[in-house]
């Protein structure tokens, strides 16, 4: 009998299953290292347990500490969410082993479809299509060297205990594949603890559609229809769609029955998902198998009604599936969208930082938000940048996608930087809304859904600074509200209303002067017309502009120039991390373009190149070092 229930991970997903584990009546259990004690996760559970530490390694990933929390929490069962140790066998034995219920799949199953290599063998075996790809035991640059060779260029190294993008590198010519493998290990060795890797060809333009499937321990096994995940950055999903748009009965059943047959071959019980490569012809290839509940599960439970996670927990009880494959619903479109806390202007790299704004979509029918933060939480450096997910259904795909950009024009974030613009301009594409997809969409259509750089213009700095001063909450007469030296109309006898405001905004400055009393008539002839998005909190004030929410604060000039002294030729930390590679030194000359410093964030490696050719100058870093973001890391003499 299970009624306490201990989730073994964090954010969105940890939040996700214990509301579904309180509605069924459990008691729920939460694990936290130290940085995360006042977490969204933690806050919410009934019980909390502190694993300490603060990188995964120490605290999430620390299979004694898990199993000891359960122990002393009283805990019969643990779900592991997704990522960190939900596809790892090792930790399944040992719950089993402590007497415990695993929330997933036997371990003989993690092992058979944990390992991408062994998963491809045995999906060979049972005649399932595959990419062309090397899956061997041997792990050295030469056998990788010659088997990249004889696939051809482009191609995909993956390391294969790994998913979610950790560990996985496109590679165009022979000259970038030694560097290539030796990052991405060191990416699957800190994500998975394992670094081992496969290399296939690299398809172009393939559509990524998975099937959910999910068997009990009575021998029953079905496919919950399927999803396309198509649209990615960095070979992570950032858009889900189920079902996938274009696929006609006839191949959803051909892969739904393949996926079927790839879990009962090793025993599958639980929740899982098939994912396959599926081109312009129809035919699909075999990818991987996720034994673990997906990120994308809620769109699957919006076009069916089911609640996956309550499955889960009546599988683990030993219940029986309540339906068969022929009951199995299909009703309507559903799309789910990622927000991260990222830069997409700065290839997608992670942001770290403090959400002094969060608000997200009202409820209501087909309006769905799964997060993991709220107003006021940290977004650290340490563990995925996700902050939630924002699902839409409607009776059609183009109900479902204009629903969804109803609720990402009602989110608003501020004080990290996050990709919830560029998410609107995804959903919004004539080419998105046309169901055009495939795995290179993002980089296809860069030009329109990446904000063009530049400065503000000056009918922002107008309008911010307008705002500014309207929002302003008066402090100079409190013991008086309506007297007339608290307004700040820049009032005075005889000369026009007109003030100036010192102004900063995504690092620039400005000396904005405006005319009050125009600026108030404009602002109040403007309420018939749609207004932007603003929003004043404490000294911020957040001012949509070209859909970007733009945090705008006043400064001191003095100040400002006294803070903004940099190290000339300095190149910076581009996010807070730790360094895990130092490749030059001082005196040394180096190439444009060529790898300074490897910086580890968020599970992911990112490399800082010289901009172009010179001599290292000096060094502010060395392996190991945690920094924060803006940390001069080197500086150059460039030539």
């Amino acid at each position: 009998m299970i009624t306490t229930l201990l989730v073994a991970n964090r954010g969105e997903i940890a939040c996700r299953v214990m509301r579904t584990a309180k509605a069924m009546g459990l008691t729920t259990v939460a694990v936290h290292s130290a940085i995360d004690r006042d977490a969204r996760h933690a806050r919410e559970a009934d019980i909390r347990v502190d694993l300490g530490g603060a990188k995964p390694a120490d605290s999430y990933l620390l299979i004694d500490k898990l199993i000891d929390a359960a122990k002393a929490s009283g805990a019969q069962a643990i779900h592991p969410g997704y990522g960190f140790l939900s596809e790892n066998a090792g930790f399944a034995r040992a719950i089993e082993d402590a007497g415990l219920v695993f929330l997933g799949p036997p371990a003989s199953a993690i092992d058979a479809m944990g390992s991408k290599s062994a998963a491809k063998a045995l999906m060979e075996k049972a005649g399932v299509p595959l990419v062309p790809g090397y899956h061997g035991e041997a792990q050295d640059v030469e056998t990788f060297r010659v088997a990249a060779e004889k696939i051809g260029y482009p191609v995909l190294l993956k390391a294969t205990a790994g998913g979610g993008g950790k560990g996985m590198k496109v590679v165009e010519r022979e000259t970038d594949l030694a560097e290539a493998l030796q990052s991405a290990q060191r990416e699957a060795q800190s994500s998975f603890g394992d670094s081992r890797m496969l290399v296939e060809k690299y398809v172009l333009k393939p559509r990524h559609v998975e099937i959910q499937v999910f068997a009990d321990q009575h021998g029953n096994c079905l496919y919950l229809n399927e999803r396309d995940c198509s649209i990615q950055r960095r070979h992570q999903k950032v858009v889900e769609e189920a079902p996938a748009p274009g696929l006609s009965a006839e191949l959803r059943r051909a892969m739904g029955e393949a996926a079927v047959k790839a879990a009962q071959a090793i025993g599958y019980v639980g929740a899982g998902t098939v994912e396959f490569l599926l081109d312009a012809r129809g035919e699909f290839f075999f990818m991987e198998m996720n034994t673990r509940l997906q990120v994308e599960h809620p769109v699957t439970e919006a076009i069916t009604g089911l609640d996956l996670v309550a499955w889960q927990i009546r599988v683990a009880r030993g219940e029986p599936l309540p339906i068969t494959q022929d009951q199995v619903p299909l009703t309507g479109h559903a799309i789910e969208v990622r927000l991260y806390a990222e830069d997409p202007d700065n290839d997608f790299l992670p942001a770290t930082g403090t959400l002094d704004l969060y608000r997200e979509s009202a409820a209501g029918p087909g309006r769905r938000v799964d997060s993991g933060v709220t107003e006021g939480d940290a977004v650290s450096p340490f563990y995925d940048p996700m902050l939630g997910k924002l699902i839409a259904w409607g009776e059609n795909r183009e109900e479902a996608r204009l629903r969804l950009l109803a609720m990402l024009d009602e989110t608003c974030v501020g004080g990290v930087r996050t990709n919830l613009a560029f998410l609107r301009r995804v959903i919004g594409h004539p080419t998105f809304a046309a169901a055009e997809l495939d795995t290179g969409f993002i980089p296809r259509h860069e030009t329109e859904l990446m904000r063009a750089p530049g400065e503000l213009p000056d009918a922002f700095w107008q309008l911010a600074a307008g705002l500014f001063v309207q929002t302003e909450p008066a402090k100079i007469r409190e013991d008086d509200l309506h007297s007339p030296w608290a307004e700040r109309d820049g009032l005075r006898f005889g000369m026009p209303a007109r003030i100036g405001v010192h102004l900063q905004c995504n690092g620039e400055s400005r000396l904005v002067r405006i005319d009050t009393v125009t600026a108030r008539s404009e602002l109040a002839a403007s309420k018939a017309s749609r207004q932007p998005k603003t929003i004043r909190k404490d000294a911020t004030l957040y001012v949509e502009w070209n859909g970007e929410l733009q945090a705008v604060t006043a400064f001191d000039p003095i100040a400002d120039v006294e803070a903004s002294h940099q190290h000339h030729g300095g190149l910076t930390a581009p996010m807070n991390g730790s360094i895990v590679r130092v490749l030059v030194e001082a005196g040394q000359s180096v190439e444009a373009g060529a790898t300074l410093v490897v910086l580890e964030a968020m599970k992911m490696e990112h490399s800082i190149r010289a901009h172009q050719a010179g001599v290292v100058k000096g060094l502010f870093c060395a392996e190991g070092d945690m920094v924060n973001e803006g940390a001069v890391l080197l500086e150059m003499d460039e030539a």
